[in-house]
């Protein structure tokens, strides 16, 4: 585990959003899937709640080594999150109502805007590491 955070974080960043877009991605999928593709903004924000914990818990860990309570933390997510969820939400209504575009293409293209938002936000908020003076 030692080797891992020899990696930059930016590339540790990738490889966790990865797997987190993956994860997020899925149960995006799945819901469109099961009930249909007109709840598109219905399973996003099911994807949202769902893989938020995911999320929080491989950005600290993994990313970010957070030290803070954990709770102060998963709250400061939970803020960028709101601001991440509704760039992801505008977007992707832009995409499929007005660009006309797939709603699997759509989501994929919107998480990556949501997803750059979301590492500044994190690096220098969420994560961000206090000093005592």
């Amino acid at each position: 585990m030692d080797n891992w955070f020899k990696l930059d974080r930016k590339i540790r960043f990738l490889f966790v959003g990865g797997f987190n877009f993956g994860v997020s991605y899925l149960i995006y999928a799945f819901i469109c899937l099961i009930f249909g593709e007109s709840v598109y903004q219905i399973a996003l924000a099911l994807t949202w709640a769902l893989s938020s914990v995911v999320s929080f818990t491989t950005q600290k860990f993994l990313v970010f080594q957070g030290k803070d309570k954990w709770y102060k933390e998963y709250l400061k997510c939970c803020t960028t999150w709101v601001f991440s969820y509704l760039i992801n939400a505008i977007l992707l209504e832009v995409l499929v109502k007005y660009i006309h575009a797939n709603v699997y293409i759509a989501q994929f293209i919107a998480t990556f805007a949501a997803a750059v938002f979301t590492y500044i936000v994190f690096k220098f908020f969420a994560f961000k590491k206090t000093t005592v003076n």
